[in-house]
């Protein structure tokens, strides 16, 4: 059985956790990393066979996968020591890649794995395969309540306060590669469609905010020889506001298919 190796214990590295300690995910656990050490093995001591806390070279020697839910900051080097050591690499905060694409050739290079799940989104499967012929365009609209955007880079920059937000505020229009550097905890899921389809420049995003609104709505609109696609998306948020359900369960899933040998999908 291959194992992994969880970087961040935050909520969605938790939910991993939690699917193996109750049998919903068949995967040994090598260790888990996490900067925030005390609260980790707190959690880790709940479990009913808890994996050891390791520092991160630890990690990274005892794993044969290793998941990242710690966030973008610690993708890059992270994933260059990973293959460094022939090791897979599981990434959820995949907008944190836009700025390292040499990360792709280099899992290429080293014959590693580079595993990008779907995370809050869906379809990708879909323009995938619409891609191999001719894309018009590509869009994606999200709405989120303004608790859910709070902090956001672009906010801060520009001076933006969602403080008393009584209508749907559209915050930001542009392509997919200024939207996660923007909305880093918001838009991975561009990151997810512009890699599974023609790329972070041409890849068009908005993003609004909504007083009252309670799920983190996402609208998908491909177009090429293919024809047409409309994907329609309400996640409900996790407890980290910033997040839907859906990403922890499609991490889940993303592990099980890593180590399985039968995948349905493309």
């Amino acid at each position: 059985m291959k194992s992994i190796g969880i970087v961040g214990c935050g909520s969605i590295g938790k939910s991993i956790l939690h699917a193996v300690d109750d049998g919903r995910l068949h995967v040994k656990v090598a260790g888990v990393s996490s900067r925030t050490e005390a609260s980790a093995r707190e959690y880790l001591s709940t479990m009913k066979q808890s994996p050891p806390f390791l520092s991160r070279s630890d990690l990274i020697a005892a794993a044969d996968i290793l998941i990242e839910t710690a966030g973008g900051h610690v993708v890059d080097e992270l994933a260059r020591e990973a293959f460094d050591a022939g090791k897979d690499v599981m990434v959820i905060s995949i907008g944190a890649l836009l700025d390292h694409m040499d990360l792709f050739e280099l899992a290429r290079e080293k014959q590693c794995r580079l595993i990008l799940p779907s995370g809050a989104i869906a379809g990708l499967d879909a323009i995938k395969g619409a891609c191999v012929g001719q894309i018009d365009y590509v869009r994606l609209t999200s709405r989120k309540p303004a608790r859910a955007l709070q902090g956001a880079p672009f906010l801060v920059q520009n001076g933006i306060s969602l403080d008393g937000l009584e209508e749907e505020r559209l915050l930001f229009s542009g392509p997919a590669r200024e939207a996660v550097r923007g909305f880093p905890d918001n838009l991975n899921i561009s990151a997810a469609l512009s890699l599974s389809g023609i790329g972070p420049d041409k890849t068009q995003v908005s993003i609004s905010a909504v007083p009252g609104l309670q799920r983190n709505c996402h609208d998908i609109e491909v177009e090429g020889e293919f024809g047409l696609l409309r994907i329609h998306l309400e996640n409900i948020p996790s407890e980290n506001p910033k997040t839907g359900r859906l990403t922890a369960l499609s991490m889940i899933r993303a592990v099980q298919d890593a180590v399985d040998y039968v995948r349905v999908g493309t």
